[in-house]
């Protein structure tokens, strides 16, 4: 088996495969590549010793067995019996639903959370989004500090179970998304940096030194992240990739990175026939993103959008701390804004940066379903100090206001796991560091984060305690009681309505149209033949529809149809989709 490893500045490179050494040789055609033949087979444990020192895990590894800092393990991926046929599902009119393999079920496995995939079809969602399962030390994590970009995370079951779930998830129709990190690693298991120079110092980022997506070396780096992420997509059969941050890929060279990722997964979908997609998580509410590479654009392929999410939390919770601020002002005028426009910061000020954010969507070129529209994330949960839940801070009409306008809008609408049944579990962050001065780090620094704003040290969670996690694991008893069958019940509505009515995935943007009442709280649009009103307030609404003829597609309260004045008397939190006749 031939192995090679990308080492620049080692004088010596050794192989130790099987227990048996072996010394590499310069690739002639590949400056600073080093090459061998060894014999090896699947499950086969090996690692690179670079002039003398430790044996270290391959960058590219397949799989770590024993963590982030054991050997790598030989993965022959052509050993897997795939069962299931897949062409593929497209990004226009999906139902994402982010999941944490962790925290899904109790056991934390992709096994275990593959049983649990037919509720999700059922529910009637198209794509499962699952957070980062590359390797991390410890057990329980989030997945953001991810050391092995090409590995999968072995007490989630490692890249066997991984293909499993997958395969079940197809099988069941869904395609499966998976969130990529190349902002930057975790700090504790990290050896990248003793191989080359995979970061630089040119640029900063709140991790530290940045990827080095610009600096001497680049050119390798940029091919091992475009690398890893072809193989999630070829190997594992993944549909989409979510890319974590790209706000904080620095890259000064005129072909951006980005451009250069997408390029290549066009590539690759278009050499498989499948449909593969890039989703990224961006805070510069830069079109340019979403734009098509032909129209000087870096051709990602959707983009969530943290302005919907913040508008609507402003509106439903009344909450103004921190970027809420710019939203709560006047919340439903945000909310309307984001709706027909995408973007609320679209080149005005933020008083959150200090400063004007944001550029307009041009919503003759850019359709609604690239951005991604969300009540609730990991984010938005779990970087809370407590990690509470919507459901939490609002009563269940609330939330039903919430469905209604995350399912019903011009966007490619999100989940997060346990969203459709108002689960009463919290989503905490939590850790299980092995480096104790890191474990101290990072709990003493949240604590003072929180506590900075008010809140009282008791009442932040200890990220290493196992509890903090056992909290955040999902109660799979709650859809059998009330009210979270009944929430249950109204989001599986609602999704069905997305799919069965076309206005709901009509990609124009420019075609919603929103009338609101800031002070009475309540708020309307229409999508075509489709209307959609929510009421905030407590008391009932007379909303001046304008519509004298229409049915009743969708209530979470009984309700009539508007009157032959156009009006329809609304109860209070609670949500209607109307259809005009």
């Amino acid at each position: 088996m031939q192995f090679e490893v990308w080492a620049p500045q080692a004088g010596e490179v050794t192989l130790q495969c099987d227990g048996v050494t072996r010394v590499l040789t310069r690739d002639p055609q590949r400056e600073g590549w080093w090459c061998g033949e060894a014999d090896a087979r699947d499950g086969s444990r090996y690692g690179f010793a670079l002039d003398g020192g430790p044996v270290l895990p391959d960058p590219r590894s397949r799989r770590q067995p024993d963590g982030p800092d054991g050997e790598s393990a030989v993965v022959d991926h052509g050993t897997f019996a795939w069962r299931t046929v897949w062409d593929g599902r497209p990004l226009p009119g999906a139902v994402l639903y982010e999941l944490h393999v962790g925290t899904y079920t109790r056991e934390g496995t992709f096994d275990a959370a593959a049983k649990r995939l037919e509720h999700l079809a059922g529910l009637g969602v198209t794509h499962v989004e699952l957070m980062p399962v590359c390797p991390f030390p410890g057990r329980h994590g989030w997945g953001y500090e991810g050391v092995a970009l090409w590995a999968v995370h072995e007490p989630y079951g490692g890249p066997e179970a991984l293909k499993r779930f997958v395969d079940r998830a197809h099988a069941l129709g869904l395609g499966v998304v998976l969130d990529v990190v190349h902002n930057h690693l975790g700090p504790s298991g990290n050896h990248l940096p003793r191989f080359g120079p995979y970061f630089t110092d040119t640029h900063h980022t709140p991790w530290g030194a940045a990827v080095n997506l610009d600096a001497p070396g680049s050119d390798e780096v940029r091919t091992y992240l475009v690398g890893s992420a072809l193989a999630w997509l070829r190997d594992y059969r993944i549909d989409g990739l979510r890319l974590d941050a790209v706000h904080a890929l620095a890259d000064t060279r005129a072909h951006h990175f980005l451009e250069e990722l997408s390029a290549a997964v066009d590539a690759l979908s278009a050499g498989t026939g499948r449909p593969l997609f890039l989703i990224a998580e961006s805070d510069r509410n830069d079109p340019r993103d979403v734009t098509p590479r032909a129209d000087g654009g870096h051709g990602l392929h959707a983009q969530w959008n943290d302005d919907f999410h913040h508008a609507l939390h402003a509106a439903l919770t009344g909450e103004s701390q921190g970027y809420y601020a710019d939203f709560a002002r006047a919340p439903l005028t945000a909310l309307a804004k984001t709706l027909s426009g995408g973007f609320f910061h679209d080149g005005t000020y933020s008083s959150f940066r200090g400063r004007r954010h944001g550029q307009p969507l041009d919503r003759t070129r850019i359709a609604g379903h690239r951005l991604l529209g969300y009540g609730q994330t990991h984010d938005q949960i779990g970087n809370r100090a407590r990690g509470d839940r919507l459901a939490a801070l609002v009563s269940p009409g609330l939330l039903a206001c919430a469905a209604a306008l995350t399912l019903t809008a011009p966007f490619t609408p999100m989940l997060f796991m346990g969203e459709e049944w108002a689960a009463g579990t919290p989503w905490q962050f939590f850790t299980d560091h092995t480096d104790a001065e890191l474990a101290k780090a990072v709990r003493d620094g949240r604590r003072r984060e929180f506590t900075a704003h008010g809140w009282a040290e008791a009442d932040v969670p200890d990220p290493q305690d196992p509890a903090t996690r056992d909290r955040s694991c999902l109660d799979w008893s709650e859809p059998q009681r009330e009210p979270h069958g009944r929430v249950l019940a109204w989001y599986r509505q609602l999704v069905a309505l997305r799919h069965a009515q076309p206005d709901l995935t009509d990609p124009d943007l420019a075609d919603t149209k929103v009338v609101f009442d800031e002070e009475r709280r309540w708020l309307a649009f229409r999508r075509g033949d489709v209307l959609v009103a929510v009421n905030l307030a407590g008391e009932p609404a007379a909303i001046p529809l304008g519509v004298p003829h229409a049915r009743v597609l969708a209530a979470w309260e009984p309700v009539g149809v508007p009157g032959p004045d156009g009006v329809l008397h609304l109860p209070g939190e609670s949500a209607v989709v109307l259809q005009q006749q």
